[in-house]
């Protein structure tokens, strides 16, 4: 699964890594703790003109036929059944988003306690998550919400955790925004990403408190650490 992750990408650079034709006016602040039903940004296409756009969602998935938020939210779909199951079917074949980061945590079970690890490229590049969005409108309120595709583990991260999400290549970008791509052929993205351009390493238990939202979360366990925070106003 992929409950907690970080993106630390500059406004100025989406542009060049999605190329989005549209942002909103955001400053994107650093985010180092990123927890479900937090705002995000995402990459989609307009389904009203087309156009290429970066706009916030929710992080936990409301398709437009509900009538409430769920009590636990859908953050994430799993690859072998997102096609075929209700809650996400129509998403994955209509409304595909690509998700930024720049990093995602996993926690391994210890004597001591959960010891999270922060999983990054090894070249420190952003990428994409694969990623569903959604439109609903409860209570008044219009929502975009998104959820992110998790898989099966690669080598790197299956030691943590059997499950990964899904970090689409670079190359693969524009098919899976390509609203003509056939099901079939996007399933076959949903693939554990190649352990030789990752890296992992073990980061400070600041993580593991969801109201943390500090630089100190993404840091090797041996630096001394940070005095908890409370996570930035967005």
């Amino acid at each position: 699964m992929c409950a907690r992750y970080d993106n630390l990408i500059p406004r100025e650079a989406y542009k060049a890594l999605f190329r989005p034709e549209r942002l909103p006016q955001s400053n994107f602040p650093p985010r180092y703790n990123i927890a479900p039903t937090d705002p995000i940004p995402i990459i989609r296409v307009d389904p009203r003109d087309g156009e290429r756009e970066l706009v916030m969602a929710r992080w936990g998935l409301i398709p437009g036929w509900m009538k409430e938020k769920p009590k636990i939210p859908h953050i994430n779909a799993r690859a072998e059944t997102v096609h075929k199951l209700p809650l996400f079917r129509e998403a994955f074949a209509r409304r595909r988003a690509l998700i930024p980061a720049t990093g995602f945590f996993e926690w391994q079970q210890r004597a001591d306690g959960k010891q999270p690890y922060r999983f990054v490229r090894k070249d420190l590049e952003p990428f994409a998550f694969a990623g569903l969005w959604e439109f609903a409108r409860l209570g008044g309120e219009d929502i975009v919400s998104a959820a992110i595709i998790v898989g099966e583990a690669n080598p790197l991260v299956a030691p943590v955790h059997d499950r990964m999400p899904v970090m689409l290549m670079p190359d693969d970008y524009d098919r899976w925004l390509d609203a003509g791509e056939e099901v079939e052929a996007l399933r076959g993205l949903l693939r554990p990403f190649d352990p030789s351009l990752m890296k992992a390493y073990e980061v400070n238990r600041i993580v593991n408190n969801v109201r943390n939202d500090v630089e100190a979360c993404i840091e090797p366990r041996d630096d001394p650490p940070e005095p908890p925070q409370t996570r930035l106003d967005l």
